[in-house]
């Protein structure tokens, strides 16, 4: 009897619609902050994927500090909390796009490219796009790092960002010194492409 009912059962099973599960929305700053992360190797997809999520996280609102990636107790340390989670996740764009325009750049324009200089000419324009929206995020991270005082709340979980916060006000990280140096370094070799001819090869 149990070995003719088992096809049947099996059979009414696979009739059966498949349940839908109800996708889980993304809506507050700590949910796409949590879809940031790093790659072993940084395929330019990657690291888009995670400039969309960063870029998303800066624009959508905070969630309930319930559910903030810090324990939150007072109105102060809320504050802190959100003005220290712009300062990081610009920094991580920043970190992103110098990480998507070393795909594209050329750190030296050597003669046997020559064949492809136009190619090499557009690479370096991507590269050059890259460093200088970095800029931009950087920028804004330092405001947001100079807006917190001198003195403030110890929230253990993001120490690190905190720790971000004095390194850029003491000066001992500084973007803007690395991206002017790539934009240098950029146009010299920029230079070197355009100035090949014929003859270069």
């Amino acid at each position: 009897m149990r070995s003719r009912s088992l096809p049947l059962i099996l059979a009414v099973l696979l009739l059966l619609p498949a349940v839908s599960v109800p996708a889980y929305r993304v809506l507050y700053a700590e949910q796409y902050y949590r879809l940031y992360h790093l790659h072993f190797y940084q395929y330019p997809d990657d690291s888009l994927e995670n400039i969309y999520y960063l870029q998303e996280a800066l624009k959508a609102d905070f969630a309930n500090p319930l559910y903030a990636l810090a324990r939150i107790d007072t109105p102060q340390e809320w504050s802190q909390y959100r003005t220290l989670f712009r300062m990081h996740a610009n920094l991580k764009l920043v970190e992103l796009y110098l990480t998507l325009g070393s795909k594209y750049d050329k750190m030296v324009a050597y003669f046997y490219n020559a064949p492809w200089k136009e190619d090499n000419l557009r690479s370096l324009e991507l590269a050059e796009q890259c460093y200088r929206t970095s800029v931009g995020h950087w920028e804004e991270a330092r405001r947001w790092a100079a807006e917190l005082p001198l003195l403030y709340f110890n929230l253990e979980e993001i120490q690190q960002w905190e720790d971000e916060r004095v390194r850029i006000r003491n000066g001992d990280l500084d973007y803007g010194r690395i991206i002017s140096d790539h934009l240098a370094r950029l146009q010299r070799v920029r230079a070197a492409f355009r100035s090949m001819d014929e003859n270069t090869y």
